[in-house]
């Protein structure tokens, strides 16, 4: 049945038969490994409220048709292999190199602020790949914007969604209709909502497959999904289109993609071998809209109803001799307990050190596991992890709170922490909502650090007293690199084995205009600093400054007071 459609699948306003076959086209094939997904009488209550939540019309691309082949029967890899990238491979699993560093980038900023979501860039991919054969090959610019619009048909109801325009033809150029748009075919009032800014560029450009790549990430991690469990990933999926054959089709790309893949030069990806709707060429193949709805049939006329029973009403009956006794009382079902209050207790899950130097990204994460009272997992128990105390580190993207759902396996991981500039210990509790199950976590945030510092000017620093000296100037680098917003400290010291902060010599002068001989500092975005004007005081002689930072860098620069001469004083 599979070499019989060439491998190639439909959407749109096809034939109950065609659909019919398509699906059986492809449970016969058992493309590559596709997982069983939940019978269709389940799909409508999986799926049904996603739209509506997610605030869509019925589903990203709108219900407009789609065209793809499947994905060959020979894997690029054997079942159970390695999932890392070969250089080579089967020309169906190369992906373009901006479009697979797309799909990559969008886990990675996915994951870092809603790991609870689990996105596999894979999915994305399969995704692509059946909405736009992977932007049509890879045809992007450099910055990963296609070379011409990718337009699905007009959303006119005719087979499909009735969206009326709602962009003013902004996105897709129709003023009448909205059509899907881009690379992963967002119609303009679900990119409205859910569109992105991936590549940073201050845009959010439904035709940019970074922006689009991160905008399917978000719309498919939306209401506390966990992508791990096939129950959340085909809603996800029939959320994105609500069609049980556009679910098995996916399915199958992301299991093919997930068996190996390999990158190609934009441009030279595998496209479909036939017309598509993205490209229909000559006539209008099989399956594809229809020009005009089919005609709704005519309704029969309805039977004259035979007579109905008796009206008369029915004799009363006869008193009962013993009167009736009383019902017991109804017994009202304790409801079964949700998910958080089922948590026992928190566990940290391997939660490394939380150390970061300020203006820094954490390395690592909070994990945690959720478990109940005999050690067993609990799945979807909701767990808001809260930065707490006098800090100004906040998670990714400036949040103080997050709550996310724990997995299958109970864990849950929060998103990754930025340090702020203020130095010192904190915590992030993790809390089970609803319940008093809590457990918490210290982190600390260091001082920026120099380990060199070195002066900048080579010119010996001499004054004359009661004059001011050249302007003095460092640099600060940390493993070689520009250091900067090091705290400096400045100050001029005694000579000898022990020194300690001179009361004599050069002085600069505190806000107030007070001589000070020590005062603090911090360097520029490039390490530099200039200090303020150091004055020449004190009997005539070579002083000592030295300056020290966090981390151990220390520079000492003489500066050598003369005596103030009659000439000079006159």
């Amino acid at each position: 049945m599979a070499a019989q459609f060439g491998r190639r699948l439909y959407r749109g306003a096809a034939t109950t038969a065609v659909a019919a076959v398509a699906v059986a086209a492809l449970s016969a094939s058992q493309a590559p490994g596709s997982p069983l997904v939940a019978a269709d009488s389940d799909h409508s209550s999986a799926g049904a409220a996603t739209p509506t939540e997610q605030g869509g019309n019925g589903g990203v691309s709108g219900d407009s048709p789609y065209y793809t082949d499947l994905p060959p029967l020979n894997t690029p890899d054997k079942p159970g292999g390695s999932a890392n990238l070969p250089v080579t491979g089967p020309a169906e699993s190369g992906i373009p190199a901006s479009v697979l560093a797309a799909y990559k980038k969008a886990q990675t900023t996915v994951s870092g602020t809603d790991p609870g979501c689990r996105l596999p860039w894979q999915l994305l991919a399969a995704i692509g790949k059946v909405e736009s054969g992977q932007a049509r090959g890879g045809r992007v610019d450099a910055q990963g914007t296609t070379l011409s619009p990718i337009l699905g048909p007009a959303l006119d109801g005719n087979g499909f969604a009735l969206i009326k325009d709602t962009d003013n033809g902004a996105y897709d150029g129709d003023r009448t209709h909205d059509r899907a748009v881009g690379p992963m075919q967002f119609i303009p009032s679900t990119w409205a909502t859910w569109g992105q800014d991936g590549n940073g560029d201050g845009r959010k450009d439904p035709n940019n497959v970074y922006d689009a790549a991160l905008a399917a990430g978000r719309y498919l991690c939306a209401g506390d999904r966990d992508l791990s469990t096939a129950t959340d990933l085909d809603r996800a999926v029939l959320s994105y289109n609500h069609s049980d054959v556009y679910l098995r089709t996916v399915r199958s790309w992301f299991t093919y993609y997930n068996r190996g893949t390999h990158e190609v030069p934009d441009g030279s990806g595998a496209l479909p071998t036939g017309p598509t709707s993205r490209n229909p060429g000559p006539g209008r193949p099989d399956g594809g809209p229809s020009s005009t709805p089919s005609p709704s049939p005519t309704p029969s006329p309805s039977e004259t109803p035979e007579p109905g029973p008796s009206t008369k009403p029915p004799k009363p009956s006869e008193p009962s001799p013993e009167p009736s006794k009383p019902k017991p009382p109804t017994h009202t079902p304790t409801p079964a307990p949700t998910p958080s209050q089922q948590v026992a207790a928190l566990q940290n899950d391997g939660t490394g050190t939380l150390t970061a130097t300020a203006g820094e990204q954490f390395g690592g994460t909070v994990k945690v596991r959720a478990h109940d009272g005999l050690g067993k997992a609990v799945a979807k128990a909701k767990v808001t992890f809260t930065v707490v105390g006098d800090t100004d580190t906040a998670f990714v993207g400036g949040f103080k709170a997050v709550t996310l759902a724990t997995g299958a396996d109970g864990k849950a991981s929060s998103p990754l922490l930025r340090a702020g500039e203020k130095t010192g210990d904190f915590t992030v509790r993790a809390t089970v909502d609803g319940t008093s199950v809590a457990t918490t976590f210290k982190v600390t945030v260091t001082a920026r650090q120099a380990d060199a510092l070195t002066r900048t000017g080579t010119t010996e620093l001499t004054a004359v007293a009661g004059e001011t000296f050249d302007d003095i100037t460092v640099a600060a680098t940390y493993k070689g690199k520009a250091a900067g917003k090091v705290a400096v400290t400045a100050t001029m010291i005694t000579d000898g084995d022990d020194p300690a902060v001179n009361d004599k010599g050069p002085y600069c002068t505190d806000d107030d205009g007070n001589p000070v001989r020590s005062i603090e500092l911090t360097t520029a975005a490039d390490g530099s600093l200039k200090l303020p004007k150091f004055y020449a005081d004190g009997p005539a002689g070579t002083y000592k400054l030295r300056l020290t930072t966090e981390g151990g860098a220390t520079v000492t620069i003489d500066l050598t007071v003369e005596e103030r001469t009659a000439t000079a004083a006159s």
